[in-house]
């Protein structure tokens, strides 16, 4: 019973609603690190050959006009950038509001509005202070109108798509659905940046880089979200008793 007792008043506190925050917290410390260190590295130079290299791999080496694969992966590569543009993610933003308030989840929709459009704020800040010129190796197969670093529609894509992902997930009922939202908004942020690359628009690096902010802004949200949720002052998350 010694031994026992203080194992159960552990398991007890390690269950307690605000040891889950720890382990958001703790990734986004380190995706902030990271992207502070991949920041430093680009400012120096010092990713450009790698940067380079990825980039014209892309491409078929007769002719740097072409990337690889056939053309049905050409167009499915413009169509797939499209979806980390600015106006399909207002629209899926304002879908995503709609759904919400829908639902009576009020407090819930306003926070998905406050943390998409400070993903856009955020991310449109990080390109005027950087500055990086878009790739000169190969010639783009998509439209820019500004600077290369982070990539836009990649970061853009992971605040908007996880943010709406991972709030959904804690208001939605059945745990296969919050799996769903999750993983949908996991593949969508990994295909827009991979296509950012295929189209000759962007560096690895600020592909990575805009990934890495995105989450890093996704989890903060998601960790104020469970914190107000704690408070009951957002919608709290849809119980299978409450389901039934």
């Amino acid at each position: 019973m010694r031994l026992i007792r203080p194992l159960r008043s552990t398991y007890d506190w390690i269950r307690r609603p605000e040891m889950f925050l720890f382990v958001p917290v703790f990734f986004l410390v380190v995706g902030t690190w990271l992207f502070i260190a991949t920041a430093e590295e680009v400012l120096e130079g010092d990713t450009h050959a790698f940067d380079a290299r990825i980039v014209q791999a892309m491409r078929r080496p007769e002719d740097l006009s072409v990337p690889i694969g056939p053309p049905w992966l050409h167009e499915a590569g413009r169509d797939i950038t499209a979806l980390g543009g600015t106006f399909v993610l207002i629209l899926v933003s304002v879908v995503v509001a709609g759904y919400l308030h829908l639902q009576k989840k009020y407090h819930a929709m306003i926070l998905v509005l406050l943390a998409t459009n400070g993903g856009f704020l955020i991310t449109w800040f990080l390109k005027d202070f950087f500055m990086r010129e878009r790739p000169t190796e190969v010639p783009h197969l998509s439209e820019t109108v500004n600077s290369s670093f982070p990539s836009g529609h990649s970061m853009l894509s992971a605040c908007v798509y996880l943010t709406l992902g991972m709030m959904l997930a804690r208001v939605v009922p059945g745990r296969a659905t919050k799996v769903y939202f999750v993983l949908v908004a996991i593949v969508l942020t990994f295909l827009v940046g991979v296509s950012r690359v295929y189209l000759g628009v962007h560096y690895p690096t600020d592909v990575m880089a805009g990934w890495t902010a995105g989450l890093v802004w996704s989890l903060f949200c998601w960790v104020v979200m469970r914190y107000l949720q704690h408070r009951g002052s957002v919608e709290p998350e849809i119980t299978p008793e409450e389901q039934r």
